[in-house]
């Protein structure tokens, strides 16, 4: 771990089924002391001892804030994904031992609003679980609307309903249910804050639609990890180290740089935090930028590189590692 991310060695207490894609996974401390405090919103990042890789993946946390007794995280298993959820679904068993993360929030709740306005899709229902637990407690106005495949997938779905019958709305995507977004953004009362997590689509059209409506970019916000993409092969020079190092096709440019040993700051491993920017140094050939952090013009400027999702291709690139 990185970036102050210290480690905390945890026993896994239970592992519970949800549904046919998503399991539930609960971390307990294994020296029997009480897990680190967070807010809604916070995330761990997992690690995982797969033979010979070690793979490090963000989950969000979903249990109550005010129960630091353990850590819940959900995964939905991705079959066609880079291995960690099918790690998680199929390797991690009761009482078996790992690594998390202290809890990092890059999705914070807004205590100034008045409101808080939440739309998720699929698994991104997760973070809203542990925002919902806080401000349930601290009697905080919210509403909630869920867009899900089919009920049978809709993870936690029947729960958030029968605990917030009139502040919950399900909306099924095989019964043509749709959530009627530019309605529902356009009748908030002033003070509301806007929150969405769910699918690279769903987050893309809930943040155009506000903008289009006027809402302050201040009070929308996003999480979405995104997943290091694989890629041909290539070689990087990292000058500060002095070493040269190859990415492997399934590898992210940043695992490959804890591989050769040399510390490389992070928080959420997935583009949206802005802790691992990396200097460029010098290349020959195109990046192939992935992230969410850096903007349009230091992405063509050729300066810099989020390592932790975005690859490269050519004959030279050398980073300020």
């Amino acid at each position: 771990m990185s970036a102050g991310t210290e480690k905390i060695d945890v026993t896994v207490a239970d592992v519970t089924p949800v549904n046919e894609l998503v399991t539930r996974f609960r971390f307990v401390r294994s020296d029997g002391g009480p897990m680190p405090t967070f807010s809604g919103g916070a995330h761990t990042v997992v690690e995982m001892q797969d033979g010979g890789r070690t793979r490090l993946n963000p989950y969000s946390l979903m249990s109550d804030p005010a129960d630091r007794s353990g850590f819940s995280i959900s995964v939905r298993r991705d079959d066609a994904g880079r291995g960690g959820s099918l790690y998680m679904h199929t390797k991690v068993h009761q009482g078996m031992k790992m690594v998390v993360s202290n809890p990092v929030n890059l999705f914070s709740l807004d205590l100034r609003a008045r409101k808080h306005l939440m739309i998720a899709g699929g698994i991104g229902i997760t973070p809203f679980m542990a925002q919902i637990k806080q401000l349930t407690a601290m009697n905080g106005n919210f509403e909630l609307h869920y867009a899900v495949r089919t009920a049978a997938l809709a993870t936690y779905a029947d729960e958030l309903h029968a605990t917030h019958p009139t502040r919950v709305h399900i909306y099924h995507d095989d019964r043509g249910e749709a959530i009627k977004l530019e309605r529902l953004l356009d009748g908030q009362p002033l003070g509301t804050h806007l929150y969405v997590c769910g699918p690279k689509g769903m987050i893309a059209w809930v943040r155009k639609t506000a903008e289009e409506l006027g809402w302050p970019r201040e009070a929308v916000h996003h999480e979405e990890f995104l997943a290091p993409a694989s890629g041909k092969p290539f070689e990087v020079k990292l000058a500060l180290s002095n070493k040269v190092i190859k990415v492997g096709e399934h590898q992210s440019l940043l695992e490959a740089i804890e591989e050769a040993g040399v510390d490389a700051p992070y928080l959420c491993r997935g583009g949206a935090c802005g802790q691992c920017e990396t200097d460029v140094i010098g290349y020959d050939g195109k990046f192939l930028h992935n992230d969410h952090w850096l903007t349009d013009d230091q992405k063509s400027s050729g300066k810099k590189i989020m390592p932790c999702v975005s690859r490269f291709e050519g004959k030279t690139l050398v980073l300020d590692r």
